[in-house]
């Protein structure tokens, strides 16, 4: 265990310093190129500002991850740290897909469609692997779930969430600041497992969103010091946070055994975006909006129509994630899941309705 805990804080201090080192460098590349992220209507930000800060998530991930393995493992078992199997073979392929996409829509766009298309060309390889929702812990009286349903759903689960992230990066720090505390929680529950292969890809992650979050939210747009993380970063998070959710709540015999607390985590580390998403989807819906088309009713938007500044709706944000993930853990003891996602939904619903309260209030 104390090889473990070297491991993963020394992939996680690596992946600082190493974006700590690409962020800058990306950060002149951008000048130089003009690569900037152009300012709209219905954009937040009113100066030119790079959007390539996610080229350097896997990057720094991966490097990290390798320098820690072969200068902190003393195991001379590196297999046991990172398998080289199929189901790694295709989540790195898969990965890739994302990833070069996201590079490919920062640089010269993409549409919808194209992004979609990748998205689930890249979902689709994660059962190839063997990798599937495979049971539902008693939400809606559903427990096992047959091969040829889970699936589909593995797709849709995986594609759905990256989506989720890449939707609610809309102001300073949200996708990320939301993606971080995700990570945090899925390595507790990783390392709570003994996969500490999972570990080290969650720490090589969750490293490099630190001088992210300092050059997104403290950096000055007219020093040339502030960057977005582009589709290239927010759509990376949300495909491996997708993978992560799926492989955390799959049962697999002895090595991840039936328990709705697994669930439980996985679901509460992801309500925010989840809920956003779906939210929005059916506000679109009901006023025959496109689907795919972007807008200002996502929830940040509407805590900045109420008043907020944008640092302020970030803390109400992340506020909100960690009272839900409290919340469900203490509900847990008193109620099945069903009932407490249910709960959840119910709160979410009276907070919007409060919060369209005071739009109209600050508005009138």
């Amino acid at each position: 265990m104390t090889i473990d805990i070297i491991l993963d804080l020394g992939t996680f201090l690596i992946s600082v310093l190493c974006g700590f080192v690409f962020i800058p460098l990306t950060l002149n590349f951008c000048k130089t190129k003009g690569l900037y992220d152009i300012p709209n209507q219905r954009k937040l930000h009113h100066k030119l500002i790079p959007r390539l800060g996610g080229i350097t998530f896997i990057p720094s991930m991966v490097i990290a991850a390798l320098i820690a393995i072969f200068t902190l493992d003393n195991d001379p078992a590196l297999q046991q740290r990172v398998p080289l199997n199929l189901w790694s073979i295709l989540f790195f392929f898969s990965l890739t897909i994302i990833y070069v996409v996201g590079i490919i829509d920062d640089l010269v766009g993409l549409g919808a469609k194209v992004k979609f298309a990748a998205q689930v060309a890249a979902a689709v390889l994660m059962p190839v692997a063997g990798l599937s929702v495979n049971n539902l812990y008693g939400f809606c009286g559903i427990y096992d779930i047959p091969l040829y349903i889970g699936i589909p759903l593995t797709v849709f689960v995986i594609v759905f969430i990256s989506n989720a992230i890449n939707l609610i990066d809309g102001i300073d720090g949200l996708a990320a600041g939301l993606s971080f505390i995700a990570l945090i929680g899925f390595f507790y529950g990783y390392a709570h497992q003994g996969l500490n292969s999972y570990c080290i890809i969650i720490s090589g992650l969750a490293g490099v969103l630190i001088p992210y979050l300092y050059f997104n939210i403290l950096g000055k747009a007219e020093k040339n010091r502030k960057i977005f993380m582009g589709d290239s970063g927010s759509l990376t998070l949300g495909f491996i946070l997708g993978f992560l959710f799926v492989k955390f709540t799959m049962v697999n015999g002895e090595a991840m055994p039936y328990n709705p607390q697994r669930m439980l985590l996985a679901y509460s580390l992801l309500i925010v975006p989840v809920f956003d998403v779906v939210r929005v989807i059916l506000h679109r819906l009901h006023y025959h909006a496109p689907l795919f088309k972007a807008d200002k009713s996502h929830i940040h938007h509407k805590l900045m129509r109420a008043g907020c500044t944008m640092h302020q709706a970030l803390a109400v944000i992340i506020t909100i994630s960690l009272a839900y993930l409290a919340l469900n853990f203490a509900l847990y003891s008193l109620m099945g899941v069903t009932a407490i996602i249910v709960t959840d939904v119910a709160l979410y619903t009276l907070f919007n309705i409060a919060l369209n309260s005071k739009i109209k209030t600050v508005n009138a």
